[in-house]
């Protein structure tokens, strides 16, 4: 009899539309140690984490709504908020829950 393995995949939630994706799916931030707040592209920076879709509505709403702040006992400089603000930026402008999906 063959066992079939499954690999498991690492679930996350988007702070801004609160849906539950594939952790691949979404854009960590995480706050470093001089408690300012940078784009992780590993996925395995250290520090206190927060992740948001890759959709230009949910950057929007975490930038401007204090969700991201709130989740990483923060506060954003004003520099820190345009710069991922212009990374927010170059994801579309898509709705949360929209038809596109990844995979």
């Amino acid at each position: 009899m063959k066992k079939t393995t499954y690999r498991h995949i690492p679930q996350r939630t988007c702070i801004a539309c609160r849906q539950v994706k594939a952790k691949r799916q979404l854009v960590r931030l995480v706050r470093v140690a001089d408690n300012s707040v940078v784009v992780d592209t590993s996925g395995r920076a250290a520090g206190r984490g927060a992740y948001l879709c890759r959709l230009g509505s949910c950057w929007q709403q975490g930038l401007k709504e204090g969700c991201l702040e709130r989740a990483l006992r923060t506060s954003l400089s004003q520099e820190s908020r345009e710069k991922l603000s212009q990374y927010g930026e170059t994801f579309s402008q898509g709705v949360a829950g929209g038809s596109r999906q990844a995979g």
